[in-house]
């Protein structure tokens, strides 16, 4: 039987990797992930790597990699986690900065029978409250193009699509601004040199919002029509 602290190794190796379009992941960007120290992480990897089935290729400053196998049980403990945090903020009426932890606890617990009944009890959803994708039953998934909100030209209307990081503090703050997905906005200031971006609520009298590039690289969006709006705002 896989042990707690093998899965969140597994489904951490798993995120870290996504985002590094599949290269192998540095123990140092694991430790400062999971919140443990590199020689903890190294432990850890060395015992993970011996087992069998072979999840991980790890070899000593050169990273570690999932095999097909590790990605497998990976993609089963994302689909756990997302069904339960989508389960949380729509059946149990948890706000979106509170599910995280609370699936965190569930995830390794939860049957395979009772992930099935949470996820036709919800009708089978694709994503999470996040924006997350939601693996099926054999570890695939539907990933549309978004594009970061900093990446957005001054002028064009976007609606967020998804919000990475799982920060409550700054879940919190984005939905006392208006932020949340499928929030239509539009980029009016994008300060230089990696400054501050600017934006607008579409259709909201409320003041426009300043946030700084860290956030803007965790929000996800959907460019809107082709349209670019006439702003004269200064990029």
């Amino acid at each position: 039987m896989r042990s707690q602290s093998n899965e969140d190794f597994i489904k951490t190796i798993y995120l870290i990797q996504e985002n590094q379009q599949g290269h192998s992941v540095s123990t140092s960007s694991l430790a400062a992930h999971l919140g443990i120290a590199n020689a903890s992480v190294t432990g850890m990897l060395k015992k993970i790597a011996s087992e069998d089935p072979k999840l991980i290729n790890y070899e000593p400053y050169r990273g570690v990699i999932l095999t097909k196998t590790g990605e497998k049980i990976a993609l089963e403990i994302i689909r756990h986690h997302r069904l339960l945090e989508t389960y949380l903020s729509e059946k149990l009426g948890y706000s979106w900065d509170e599910v995280h932890d609370e699936a965190d606890r569930l995830e390794h617990v939860i049957s395979e029978e009772m992930e099935e009944r949470i996820a036709n009890s919800l009708g089978n959803p694709i994503v999470d409250p996040h924006g997350d994708p939601i693996p099926d039953r054999e570890g695939n998934f539907h990933q549309p193009t978004f594009v970061l909100l900093s990446e957005i030209p001054v002028g064009h209307p976007v609606e967020i699509c998804r919000v990475i990081g799982q920060e409550p503090d700054l879940l919190r703050y984005l939905a006392e601004s208006g932020l949340i997905l499928s929030s239509q906005i539009i980029v009016t200031i994008k300060a230089p040199f990696s400054g501050p971006i600017t934006i607008r609520l579409m259709g909201s009298q409320e003041p426009q919002i300043a946030l700084s590039r860290e956030i803007a690289d965790k929000i996800f969006v959907m460019p809107k029509a082709n349209t670019v709006l006439e702003v004269s705002y200064e990029q």
